[in-house]
């Protein structure tokens, strides 16, 4: 790993500091988190990124590394799910399909379990299918037509859907992160399931009550119509589909062609009342798309000009015990997916260099995967610019700030994970 000065290093990573005093400081003394729109924040950040890039010789050469950030194969898979994301809600509400799947979820769910109700599917489907997006593509409409019907915060129902995905991205076998974690330290996804267990099972059975004695004051939602279920079939294979572990570009494809055949044969538009839905659809998350390219673009200058290798140089200088070890390799995902914007990529990043501290301290593996799996799980849940908020308020049509206080999970998450590092445990693993 190369040895970065503070200068070079700090100049790396201003672009970051730039967005956040631009976005995060001027919206707290305004009052409000509208009156900087996060595209502009992020547009003057990605000019100065490519102005102030050292390592390039030209012009030309710096907007080409941001460029290749802004499209990376998992940036434009990414793009492509938020278009048929949205194209699929679109087109799922014109026809009412979402309303119905609503009032379905509304009979079965007595009001002062509507709250615990919707964190657990979220548990369970991400649990099923190993992808925060992918759970958040599938409820977030369902969670924002129940807020509405039952007159619940929006902020508060989306962060409950948030909050839930990230539960089975930390501990699913099939999740991205748990394959770079397990395969970064050396372990198996069996052992670092367990290990992961003692932490995060604690912490959902806290929120899940927290989301109880929440909902137990809520008055009782009143009389639903009865269940239009040809219209909620579309949502229904959906969730289906993606329980079975479907790909979720597949998912999306699937519901769209149910929601025109449906649409049509129940005459809730023709064929350009459908075409026009998800037209529309694609629009509304044009806002979305251009701000994870200039974030990815962003990012990438951060990376190429020695901001990642910055920060894991000087996170690790000072390890000198076990205990200390640990929280090196959480402070350094945590920084690096803060930097990245993308859990997987920050365990990758680090995986190499936690493994060597690992056996140099004497961290067990399991432990050292676990660490890394629920810190980048954790920050990434609470990143406004990260793709799940930007997903989540994109469908929800808020803003990612208004989410992040309801947010309880990854930040109880967080801080049991922190107490479990301090406090030696679990004592088989430490």
């Amino acid at each position: 790993m190369l040895r970065i000065s503070n200068r070079k290093g700090m100049m790396a990573l201003s672009p970051l500091i730039v967005f956040v005093v631009l976005y995060l400081v001027a919206s707290i003394v305004a009052g409000d988190f509208y009156k900087v729109p996060i595209t502009v924040a992020f547009l003057i950040a990605s000019v100065f990124a490519i102005a102030t890039s050292p390592n390039a010789a030209s012009l030309t050469a710096r907007i080409q590394t941001f460029s290749r950030g802004a499209a990376t194969e998992n940036m434009m898979l990414m793009l492509w799910i938020f278009v048929m994301a949205g194209a699929f809600a679109a087109a799922a509400k014109e026809m009412g399909s979402i309303e119905a799947t609503v009032g379905l979820t509304l009979r079965v769910l007595p009001g002062n379990m509507v709250l615990a109700g919707l964190f657990l599917a979220s548990c369970l489907v991400s649990v099923s299918i190993g992808t925060s997006v992918g759970t958040i593509v599938a409820l977030t409409p369902i969670a924002a037509g129940i807020s509405q019907a039952a007159d619940l915060s929006l902020p508060l129902v989306t962060a409950l859907v948030v909050g839930g995905s990230f539960f089975g991205d930390n501990l699913s076998f099939i999740s991205d992160t748990t394959v770079a974690a397990t395969r970064t330290q050396g372990c198996k996804m069996s052992d670092k399931f367990r290990a992961n267990s003692f932490v995060v099972m604690p912490a959902a059975v806290v929120v899940l009550v927290v989301y109880v004695v929440m909902g137990s004051s809520m008055p009782e939602v009143g009389e639903q119509p009865p269940v239009d279920w040809l219209r909620v079939l579309p949502y229904l294979v959906v969730l289906v589909a993606a329980v079975l572990g479907m790909n979720v570009m597949a998912v999306l494809a699937i519901g769209l062609a149910m929601t025109g055949v449906i649409g049509m044969a129940d005459g809730s538009y023709d064929l350009y009342g459908w075409f026009g839905a998800m037209g529309k659809g694609i629009t509304n998350m044009g806002e979305l798309i251009i701000i994870t390219m200039m974030a990815g673009g962003l990012l990438e200058t951060v990376r190429a000009n020695g901001g990642i290798d910055y920060i894991i140089g000087r996170v690790t200088r000072h390890v000198s015990s076990k205990r200390g070890a640990e929280l090196s390799i959480a402070l350094m995902v945590s920084i690096v997916n803060v930097c990245t914007a993308n859990n997987t990529v920050a365990i990758i990043t680090v995986g190499g260099i936690a493994k060597q501290i690992g056996d140099r301290f004497g961290v067990d593996s399991r432990k050292a995967a676990s660490i890394l799996d629920t810190f980048s799980c954790t920050v990434q849940g609470l990143l406004p610019y990260g793709a799940q908020m930007l997903m989540a308020a994109g469908l929800a049509k808020i803003s990612p700030i208004e989410i992040i206080p309801y947010l309880y999970y990854p930040m109880i998450t967080g801080i049991v994970a922190l107490v479990a590092i301090v406090l030696r445990y679990p004592k088989h693993y430490s």
